[in-house]
């Protein structure tokens, strides 16, 4: 059965969760997908405290997907200053291209619109990830002009190989 279901991480989930996310975006297991960050970015994605954080905020929650019982992807949902966020989107390196991550976003924005009550959704992307921005962009997220400082000298985003890393605003008006 490959059915994807949802549900809300809890505090049982946390280890599970920092292993998907790490996964995810560095060291070389991420090479396995196309979500890696490897090549600009060494140290964590996130750790414990960080996922315990976003599990205990007002308005914000961690949307797990499973597939037969075991977690294929998470993504991070959040309403800030009335509009709806996400971020930690994360899908197994070795299942990523599958659709995973489509069904994600979709209920994602689907949480955001229906249970945290917001008309946009916004997200941050490093901006040199100009395939992760193309893939975006195809599901209706356009820039929006704006540009954040990547947080060097804070490890618990990771180690920077580079020095001219940023984020960039996306948003997309959910109907």
């Amino acid at each position: 059965m490959n059915v994807i279901e949802f549900r809300t991480a809890g505090e049982a989930d946390i280890a599970a969760v920092v292993d998907l996310v790490q996964s995810a975006y560095r060291g070389d297991a991420s090479r396995q997908g196309w979500t890696t960050e490897a090549d600009f970015l060494d140290g964590q994605r996130i750790d414990a405290g960080g996922v315990r954080e976003v599990i205990a905020k007002p308005d914000s929650r961690i949307v797990l997907a499973e597939r037969d019982g075991a977690l294929v992807g998470s993504v991070q949902v959040e309403k800030i200053d009335g509009r709806g966020y996400f971020g930690m989107f994360s899908v197994r390196p070795n299942l990523q291209g599958g659709g995973i991550g489509d069904a994600l976003l979709r209920e994602a924005e689907r949480v955001v619109r229906e249970d945290l009550g917001c008309a946009t959704m916004t997200c941050t992307v490093i901006s040199i990830r100009a395939e992760l921005i193309a893939w975006y962009g195809r599901r209706g997220y356009r820039s929006t002009g704006e540009f954040k400082p990547f947080p060097y000298g804070d490890e618990r985003f990771g180690l920077p190989k580079r020095d001219d890393l940023r984020f960039e605003v996306f948003a997309k008006e959910l109907r």
